[in-house]
């Protein structure tokens, strides 16, 4: 697969850089749009005016004017002095995720910068020098500065890289994929590390994730619903057309398709239970719910990443009212699309809906294996031999222990610390918040990797002569492809990695949906 930069980009497309390797490639079209931003810029330069990025200072240093002897030493040094993050280092994926949404973004043609940077980001990308990127040091505003400015530096030769797992100086990176460093020209190390891409970035991933993990919570969940004797009818199409929200239909859907023709869930239809609990019962709701967030979510990171959000802008001088800043050719235009907001606030939004999520999942969980509440065909947390053995107890333990840290990491969007002498006096914090996302999604990965392990421990005491549904058999198969049943106590956390890694390749969803005559809905 080839990933078309300067054009449509997709969450789908990040990840396929990120994690499947995909090439990216820049069209002619595309290089025409660069070379014309950039011929802009040289147009303004050839003027006498003050132009942030260009030939002044940053931040609360703009008023201060630089000589045209010094603007390469000026971009040089804005790299040098802002690869100040702390942390630990940003993975394999986030990187690249980080160096496509970058490239992109410059090839919109809004930067002004030369084609040979990216022609060079799209070189690192292609032959796998990924930039040693720490963690911490954004703040949403003027964008992911401190992560860029790390990335940036491999560009220039220095900072440091890895290809092949191999930590090398960003020269020596550069040389051993074929690339030559570059010598930055006025606007070029501003336009590399202003703007939202590690935000952006991983916030694509997350989606992608958010929505394979809300098609794995939805399986789970029926699961759990068939071999603890619940009800399908709470999933019936006749309540979700009554209170139509879209999230809510589609998870309605997936738990019929999963139990459809279930021989279990037909063994109890006509029981005397009046009604569920609501972790089973609400469902649809719950998780639907969830749904409709990460929907919102998606909407933003769609525009964010196909958005030019760096500062200044660069812009045909007869598109934007007259400025000082101004050619008969060019206007160079300050604002803050760098500004993270767009995407925190929804980051957080999500960040809180999948929390919820996963805290439905270890309340189900505890239906199946609380001996107060679970069917009296289980046995006390489906231990093979109780009193002797805890069984799945423990398991549990680790689910709420999961859900309570995920609550942990609040809103962070609504943040702010004043920075720059007060200049840059509102900042989003997107950078916290989406990384915040991240840790929340893998916590409630493995909260649903639980459920999924007690479902499919649950089945084993249901009646073998019923049969799952279509969806929840090939469930069954799948976790046990994975984890083998109960013959005693043993020790869990390999279980629950197993089936998480599972849940992360989409490989459990995809046998899932392999198995049912619509798979799942989208």
């Amino acid at each position: 697969m080839t990933v078309q930069v300067g054009e449509e980009l997709t969450p789908e497309d990040v990840a396929a850089v990120a994690r499947d390797d995909a090439t990216v490639a820049i069209s002619e079209p595309v290089r025409e749009q660069v070379r014309a931003s950039r011929e802009r810029v040289a147009s303004v330069i050839e003027g006498d005016d003050a132009v942030y990025g260009i030939n002044t200072g940053f931040g609360e240093l703009v008023t201060e004017r630089i000589p045209r002897e010094d603007l390469e030493d000026l971009q040089h040094n804005l790299l040098r002095s802002h690869a100040s993050g702390q942390g630990e280092e940003l993975g394999r994926e986030e990187v690249r995720a980080l160096l496509l949404t970058r490239l992109h973004a410059l090839s919109l043609g809004y930067s002004g910068v030369r084609e040979t940077v990216v022609e060079t980001l799209a070189g690192m990308l292609n032959h796998g020098v990924h930039p040693v990127v720490r963690t911490y040091g954004s703040l949403g505003a003027s964008g992911d500065l401190a992560p860029l400015a790390h990335l940036a530096l491999v560009l220039i030769g220095e900072g440091e890289a890895t290809i092949d797992g191999e930590r090398l100086s960003g020269e020596t990176a550069l040389e051993q994929a074929g690339l030559e460093p570059l010598s930055l020209a006025p606007k070029e190390g501003l336009a590399l590390i202003n703007g939202t891409q590690l935000t952006a970035g991983l916030a694509a991933l997350a989606v992608v994730d958010a929505e394979g993990l809300l098609d794995a919570a939805d399986a789970a969940g029926a699961l759990t619903t068939e071999v603890g004797m619940g009800t399908t009818v709470t999933s019936s199409e006749a309540i979700a057309d009554v209170r139509p929200h879209p999230g809510h239909r589609v998870s309605a859907t997936n738990v019929r398709r999963l139990t459809a023709d279930s021989e279990i869930v037909e063994s109890h239809r006509n029981c005397d239970r009046v009604q569920d609990a609501y972790s089973l019962r609400c469902l649809p709701q719950v998780h639907g719910a969830v749904r409709d967030a990460v929907a919102h979510l998606r909407e933003a990171v769609e525009t964010e990443l196909n958005s030019a959000t760096d500062n200044p802008l660069i812009f045909d001088a007869d598109t934007v009212e007259p400025r000082a800043s101004q050619t008969e050719s060019a206007a160079v235009v300050s604002g803050g699309n760098f500004h993270g907001a767009p995407l925190a606030h929804r980051l957080d939004y999500v960040t809180n809906a999948v929390t919820d999520l996963a805290a439905m999942s270890e309340r189900r969980v505890d239906r199946l294996l609380n001996p107060n509440v679970q069917e009296s065909h289980l046995t006390p947390f489906l231990a093979t031999e109780s009193g002797v053995e805890s069984g799945l107890m423990i398991a549990q333990y680790t689910a709420a222990s999961l859900v309570s840290d995920c609550r942990a990491h609040g809103s962070p969007g609504v943040d702010n610390v004043p920075v720059s002498g007060g200049q840059e006096d509102h900042v989003s914090m997107s950078a916290t918040s989406v990384l915040g996302l991240g840790e929340v999604l893998d916590q409630a990965r493995r909260v649903v990797a639980i459920e999924l392990l007690c479902g499919a421990e649950a089945a084993e005491y249901v009646d073998d002569s019923l049969s799952h549904g279509l969806g929840t058999a090939a469930l069954y198969e799948a976790i046990r492809d994975a984890v083998d049943p109960l013959s005693g106590d043993r020790q869990l956390d390999g279980d629950i990695d197993a089936i998480a890694a599972r849940i992360q390749s989409w490989s459990l969803r995809d046998r899932v949906a392999a198995a049912l005559e619509d798979g799942f809905v989208e």
